[in-house]
């Protein structure tokens, strides 16, 4: 692996301290080399330990990350203060307006969601899942910036790297909840082998983020499952009878 951090930024989100980190300019070893991070319920490992410090180096340095114990939902929480590794809440979204904290997201081919209201001076970060997507993650997100002072019409976000459609194989059911959720979720799927469908995991983020009214979305369009080189995938790791998968992180910052 190389020895640089790659970091991926949005122009949404241009002048806000942010990246899309991918898997390379890390310590860890063996399947989930380099970059892990990727706790597995346990205590933070020194190897992780020594990421989490490369990741803010590359992005807010002098900052403090706080990160969540995600759990699939929609819930959004607000940080005002950093909290012990042990407390660390069960959702799936960060806002913040105080400057010196880095919000962090973890996926593995889940969509990661980073925004920010630079005129409010307040940010957010989202796991976006296909469970939290359809459940809301992002709307309560939204509404936590809100309660902070941001305004949603000058929020603006970005879409970093995820599984693509033409990587993402899905049966019936899971086409048939979307759709009867909303019928136009049917633009989101295609066809695929067998009578299975390709669903579109970033549009569909996407969707969600613009029918809440924010005006500038952008979505990255990196596929984590076809770049092994460059991403964490829990499908690819799944479809290969790997041992483990990695976790790649997102992260924004008040600097």
């Amino acid at each position: 692996m190389s020895e640089r951090v790659e970091v991926v930024r949005a122009r949404a989100l241009e002048g806000v301290a942010h990246g899309f980190l991918g898997r390379t300019g890390g310590v860890s070893t063996g399947p989930t080399a380099s970059l892990d991070m990727g706790r597995r319920g346990r205590p933070p490992t020194p190897e992780l330990i020594e990421n989490q410090r490369r990741a803010l180096a590359a992005v807010a340095p002098g900052t403090q990350l706080v990160g969540l114990y995600q759990v699939h939902s929609a819930d959004a929480v607000t940080v005002l203060e950093p909290w012990s590794d042990e407390l660390r809440p069960h959702a799936d979204a960060l806002v913040t307006n105080r400057p010196g904290l880095t919000l962090g997201i973890l996926t593995a081919d889940c969509a990661p969601v980073l925004l920010a209201d630079r005129e409010a001076g307040v940010i957010g970060a989202a796991h976006a899942g296909w469970k939290g997507a359809i459940g809301g993650v992002t709307d309560s997100t939204i509404a936590a910036m809100e309660a902070l002072g941001a305004r949603r019409e000058h929020i603006t976000a970005a879409v970093g790297p995820c599984i693509a459609r033409a990587s993402y194989e899905v049966d019936e059911g899971f086409r048939i909840r979307f759709a009867e959720l909303d019928p136009v979720n049917a633009r989101f799927f295609i066809p695929g082998r067998d009578g299975r469908h390709q669903f579109d995991l970033e549009a569909y983020v996407v969707h969600r983020l613009a029918a809440a009214g924010l005006r500038s979305v952008e979505a990255l369009g990196e596929d984590t499952y076809s770049q092994p080189e460059r991403f964490y995938s829990f499908r690819r790791a799944t479809h290969r009878g790997e041992p483990d998968y990695g976790r790649q992180i997102s992260l924004i910052a008040l600097t």
